[in-house]
């Protein structure tokens, strides 16, 4: 070793959120630019318990152990039951600007990154989590983009209405 100190790639939320997006078979990112700061946006996307299900349909209740209000450590679990009665426990990775969730079978995650002091870029990931994904990603990502852009529009309107329920 000479001295010479390594290279550092540091990349914002959004950029982060691509390369998981990128080395995911069938995973689907979608991003749009809100006009709002990174504190309204981020405010809206970490309340998780309140509204995940206002802007992700198929969840009915969202849970996070320990609660949100609790003294929030950056990974809990966070229990997800949907109106189908489907129930799933994610590892959850939370800090802010950065949401990861992986369950047995579905990845998602959300990221934020100031573009201006009044605007945001915000990005929505979602990927099924199945032995065969790398096979199967032409079959999965027809299905997978549509949720998220459906998902990411969703929310977009919840932040504009300054995160009240409609």
């Amino acid at each position: 070793m000479n001295g010479t100190p390594w290279p550092v790639a540091d990349f914002d939320p959004v950029r982060r959120l691509r390369v998981v997006a990128a080395t995911t078979p069938g995973a689907a990112v979608r991003e749009t630019v809100i006009d709002a700061p990174f504190e309204t946006v981020w405010s809206v996307a970490a309340d998780l318990e309140r509204t995940m299900p206002q802007w992700l349909p198929d969840i009915r209740t969202a849970r996070l152990t320990p609660p949100q209000g609790a003294a929030r450590a950056a990974r809990a679990a966070l229990l997800v039951t949907g109106h189908t009665r489907l129930r799933a426990r994610f590892d959850l990775e939370l800090t802010p600007g950065w949401c990861l969730m992986r369950s047995r079978f579905l990845l998602g995650g959300m990221a934020a990154h100031p573009e201006s002091a009044t605007s945001t870029r915000f990005a929505f990931l979602g990927a099924f989590r199945l032995p065969a994904a790398g096979p199967a990603s032409a079959v999965l990502r027809p299905l997978t983009d549509p949720l998220a852009a459906r998902s990411l529009r969703r929310f977009r309107g919840l932040v504009l209405a300054d995160g009240k329920p409609k």
